[in-house]
């Protein structure tokens, strides 16, 4: 396997396979791994045609332990202008990550913390295993975990994020589910696998515009007053789309009892 930090695999049919490569590490993160995320997930923006779905993964037995120790170790000693660059480029991969318009989906297994916990709630979807261990842990280091906070906030709530921000408590998998951290937890790598089939056979029947734009519709919508103004918005947004190529193709199919173009 390369050395690289970050793989990337594409396969024919456009799934995009994103492996933190630092098993030894359990994929903590330090700066190449940030960076080289980063790109790689600019890249995937660039070429949507051409990906259905991320599936986001740690290679060997964590998905990631979250900050490395010398990195963090290098960052005591700089100043706080040094520091607030380090921390953009970790906001900037992290908002990147969230503003893909594919389907993204962590799959995750053993360590998720810190900023890894946080490349979890970025994902659209989460498959964690029942016994993987995750927690939002920089408090316990005198630190808070504020480039992560805002996608934990979106995928939690403001209640729970508190209390496990202030707390720094471990968790498994089972309550990332009934948290809403997660969407689906599995027993064994036999049910991940079933699992990434399930959800790779589900983007494969969407429309790649319209999952782009059901995406930022949340982000819209979200927090917003149901008032005149938003059922204005919301009309928009489907007429749009109704008379996009993609609304076409998919009404003609539906008319037609035929499978639309994309998912053919």
């Amino acid at each position: 396997m390369s050395d690289a930090p970050v793989l990337l695999d594409v396969s024919p049919a456009g799934v995009a396979v994103v492996t933190i490569n630092r098993p030894e590490k359990h994929n903590a993160f330090n700066a190449e791994v940030i960076a080289a995320l980063s790109e790689t997930f600019e890249t995937l923006r660039a070429n949507p045609g051409n990906v259905r779905m991320v599936l986001l993964r740690g290679a060997g037995p964590s998905f990631s332990a979250g900050a490395d120790l010398e990195w963090m170790q290098s960052a005591a000693h700089f100043d706080e202008t040094d520091n607030e660059q380090d921390a953009l480029a970790l906001a900037t991969m992290l908002k990147r990550l969230y503003d893909l318009p594919q389907m993204t989906v962590a799959m995750v297994q053993g360590a998720a913390m810190g900023g890894g916990a946080g490349l979890l709630a970025a994902c659209d979807v989460g498959v964690v295993m029942a016994d993987a261990k995750i927690r939002f842990s920089e408090v316990r280091l005198g630190l808070t975990p504020a480039t992560i906070a805002p996608y934990v906030i979106r995928a939690i709530g403001p209640k729970w994020t508190r209390a496990l921000f202030a707390s720094g408590e471990s968790f498994d998998g089972n309550f990332a589910y009934h948290m809403g951290l997660a969407q689906y937890v599995v027993a064994n790598m036999e049910e991940m696998t079933a699992m990434e089939e399930h959800l790779a056979k589900l983007a494969f029947e969407t429309a790649p515009g319209a999952v782009a734009d059901a995406k930022q519709l949340v982000d819209e919508v979200t927090g917003r007053e149901i008032d005149h103004g938003l059922a204005v918005h919301t009309a928009k947004a489907i007429a749009k789309r109704r008379v996009s190529e993609e609304g076409r193709e998919g009404l003609a199919a539906f008319l037609e009892r035929r499978k639309p173009s994309w998912a053919e």
